[in-house]
């Protein structure tokens, strides 16, 4: 930015600044560089108007032109840009913006903190390539501010997103806010409500195997945790962090905790609404601790 003002006299626009930096910007030269080789240099080269060879582009015949003549072909390719600009307008950078709503640098690091650095798509480390954190449901179109709402992805994931993405958000919103009348976890009391988030609330289990048994239930009406999306295991994770926490500061003596997840009739699901139990471990709670999850079959937790 000093350099920018230093050479435009002291004084400079944002968007002068903006475009200064932009050339810095490795997130953006990678986006261009993969539409210069798989749209416009693909066809281009379909065409015959240009060549490749290896990182380079050859523009055929250019040797036979005079300089009046690129003159000229450089004022057309302006033109053309200009009324292909001018008849789309904005549509052309649409898919290019960022998701509306300002996330700050605290909310930013807990996201990568619980990406542990690392592209929550490809799983590329920040020390790799730079990471972006963003909405998941952009704020216009009913997305929350909310840390299960933000997603940790490196500018190329992100970029890809945005270039190809053509999830209709509209009916997301609608899909998180479904509730069907005859399932128990739809029409749970508020009262019960020990903890929530936008997407998912925790509650205590009525029929606990431990004391302070408790259950972490997406809002939405899913079968397992295979049909939740990443924003609801987002949230998921965020309820089960906190239950932990609330347990262990009501409870010293719990040592560790179970998680458990019954996807089908065949692990032993009866409420066909995904939840997830937290259940909280003791010394002492079970004749022996081996195995712990491998019980579910009997005979198969010792090995």
């Amino acid at each position: 930015m000093i350099k920018c003002l230093l050479q435009e006299g002291g004084i400079a626009e944002d968007i002068t600044i903006a475009r200064d930096l932009l050339q810095y910007d490795p997130s953006q030269l990678e986006y261009y560089q993969q539409i210069t080789n798989n749209m416009v240099g693909k066809v281009l080269r379909n065409r015959q108007v240009v060549e490749k060879e290896k990182k380079h582009y050859l523009l055929t015949g250019f040797e036979h032109l005079h300089k009046n003549e690129i003159a000229d072909l450089v004022t057309i390719c302006e033109k053309k840009i200009d009324e292909y600009i001018a008849k789309r307008g904005d549509a052309i950078w649409q898919h290019r913006k960022k998701s509306r709503g300002y996330i700050s640098g605290t909310a930013r690091y807990k996201v990568l903190k619980r990406a542990q650095f690392r592209c929550e798509l490809c799983g590329i480390s920040a020390s790799e390539k730079a990471l972006e954190v963003d909405h998941i449901l952009p704020v216009n179109l009913g997305g929350k501010d909310e840390e299960d709402n933000y997603q940790a992805l490196c500018y190329s994931c992100n970029a890809m997103k945005r270039d190809t993405d053509a999830t209709d958000f509209r009916e997301i919103k609608d899909q998180y806010e479904h509730r069907e009348k005859d399932c128990i976890f739809c029409l749970i009391e508020k009262k019960r409500i020990v903890s929530e988030n936008n997407l998912a609330f925790l509650v205590y289990d009525q029929y606990p195997v431990s004391d302070l048994h408790c259950l972490v239930i997406p809002k939405r009406h899913t079968a397992d945790y295979f049909s939740i999306s990443q924003p609801e295991i987002n949230a998921v994770n965020r309820l089960v962090q906190d239950g932990r926490e609330m347990i262990l500061k009501r409870d010293k003596t719990v040592l560790g905790f179970n998680l458990g997840l019954n996807c089908g009739e065949a692990a032993g699901q009866t409420v066909m609404h995904t939840h997830l139990h937290l259940i909280p471990r003791r010394e002492g709670d079970t004749p022996t601790v081996r195995g712990g999850v491998r019980n579910v079959i009997a005979g198969k937790g010792h090995y």
